[in-house]
């Protein structure tokens, strides 16, 4: 099956594209696309995997659905579209980052700008229906996405992998943790970080620290 996601990852992920569930999954989204309204926009549905190729992941980022209001979800996992207001998830990302490298906050909602450093910004499920939450789930994106992250663990070796919240930590079970760097915190989400359970995790800080080790460039969050 022709799959349009950049050369490196359709050399990796060919196996599973010619499988029933993912043939079967992308029947469902092609009719999906067709009769509803669906996000993100066709051409950026593998928007994370032409932004970081897979020779170039040093960082995955899990993320579960992508955003069902119009105009947000660009293709990576916790991103919006230039001008678009930013998700309150998102806002506490920012924040955390502010609070862990003085860094500013940032003007743009954007994180091409983390994919093209090397950061998979991987949602489990790669598509939705308009203000559906959930809607694409069940499908067989997830099948592939553990895919994903199980050729990650098994042909690459210290990736930094951020899991945020009971979900991404259950995605993230199967990672090798002898040969990469599990770095887990509560979700972003204001129910979660009202709670205590996100900010003052200083993911950003140790995942360039632990970089550096490595000889790596760091990323410029």
């Amino acid at each position: 099956m022709d799959v349009k996601i950049h050369s490196s990852w359709q050399k990796m992920l060919s196996g599973e594209f010619e499988k029933p569930y993912f043939q079967h999954l992308i029947s469902f989204v092609k009719n999906e696309y067709v009769t509803r309204r669906c996000f993100p926009k066709g051409s950026e549905i593998f928007a994370a995997f032409d932004h970081c190729h897979f020779e170039d992941v040093k960082v995955v980022i899990i993320g579960q659905d992508p955003y069902h209001g119009f105009g947000q979800a660009n293709g990576l996992c916790f991103s919006v579209n230039d001008g678009i207001g930013f998700p309150p998830s998102l806002i506490n990302i920012f924040k955390e980052i502010e609070a862990d490298l003085s860094k500013p906050f940032p003007k743009t909602g954007n994180l091409e700008r983390w994919a093209d450093q090397g950061v998979l910004l991987l949602n489990a499920t790669l598509t939705v229906r308009e203000s559906e939450a959930g809607s694409h789930q069940n499908q067989g994106w997830e099948t592939f996405t553990d895919a994903v992250i199980q050729k990650i663990s098994d042909e690459k070796q210290n990736v930094v992998f951020l899991l945020w919240g009971g979900f991404a930590k259950k995605k993230g079970a199967r990672i090798d943790r002898s040969k990469h760097h599990v770095l887990e915190t509560g979700h972003p989400s204001p129910l979660s970080a009202n709670r205590g359970l996100w900010f003052g995790n200083k993911h950003f800080s140790k995942t360039n620290v632990y970089l550096e080790s490595l000889g790596k460039k760091t990323i410029e969050w």
